[in-house]
């Protein structure tokens, strides 16, 4: 196998480096990876300047690796269509800091793991949930496994999962949970101030209000427990369609209303 690996904190982030460790027996590895840390830039796709990338020294010996000026996403296009060839499987991570709930939509960690989907392949995305990792050694050998379940079929090879992992030894995880996305909001914070020539504005997030549901993402985390989230592309909200369906033909109608107006008044 022929294994892709990306993150959103940078080519010399250590998280990822002991992912790529962690990964040698599942088969080959290319690094294809932003040359900074590109944390909440989502899917973001650079379109309106070029996208530059350079091989750069790995830092396990052997690796292929790439720094890409641009963002997660940016890296996995050009990896998958330029830099790295053929691609049997995509990881992202591992990420300093746990993406869960309705942070996995800002995320770059997902957001990448997320361009791989789309290319038809398999994808994980890994993070650790704190800012000041001690060991990621847990989260890469639960990729390691799920990676090879994808190898062995026991998952479908079209399948993006989004793993979180506490800070702790393995010792002292409370478990595994498989969950759904949880609900996790922020107040966010202006910062005002002028650079002598205009005013500018900086946003600051805020503490989050968690909403701990049984069965998510958020609940396995605050109770010590990993979590693993399938996550699929189709954001439709399947509650709302019959209500729209009912208002439907009200709305053609004012568009034809509007139209027969419009001509009225020409």
């Amino acid at each position: 196998m022929r294994i892709l690996v990306t993150n959103d904190d940078g080519v010399y982030a250590p998280g990822m480096w002991t992912l790529v460790e962690a990964l040698a027996p599942l088969g080959e590895i290319v690094v294809v990876a932003p040359d900074r840390e590109q944390s909440g830039v989502g899917t973001s796709v650079t379109l309106h300047h070029p996208v530059r990338a350079s091989a750069v020294s790995p830092q396990i010996p052997g690796i292929e690796t790439y720094a890409v000026e641009g963002t997660p996403s940016d890296s996995i296009i050009l990896a998958l269509r330029t830099l790295a060839g053929h691609v049997d499987m995509v990881y992202s991570g591992i990420n300093e800091g746990a993406n869960l709930g309705n942070d996995a939509l800002i995320s770059g960690t997902v957001g990448a793991a997320l361009q791989g989907y789309f290319h038809g392949l398999p994808s994980i995305a890994l993070s650790v949930g704190s800012l000041e990792v001690s060991d990621f050694t847990v989260a890469a050998r639960l990729g390691l496994l799920l990676g090879d379940m994808i190898r062995t079929d026991l998952l479908p090879r079209q399948v993006l999962l989004n793993v979180n992992v506490p800070n702790k030894p393995l010792e002292e995880i409370e478990g595994l949970e498989v969950t759904r996305l949880g609900r996790r909001s922020y107040v966010d914070i202006i910062d005002e101030g002028h650079d002598g020539k205009r005013k500018y504005y900086w946003i600051v997030r805020g503490k989050p209000t968690w909403d701990v549901v049984p069965g998510t993402d958020i609940w396995a985390m605050r109770n010590g427990r990993a979590s693993i989230t399938p996550l699929c592309d189709d954001l439709t909200s399947q509650d709302q369609l019959s209500l729209l369906e009912e208002q439907r033909g009200s709305l053609m109608d004012g568009l034809r209303q509007a139209a027969i107006e419009r001509s009225v008044r020409n």
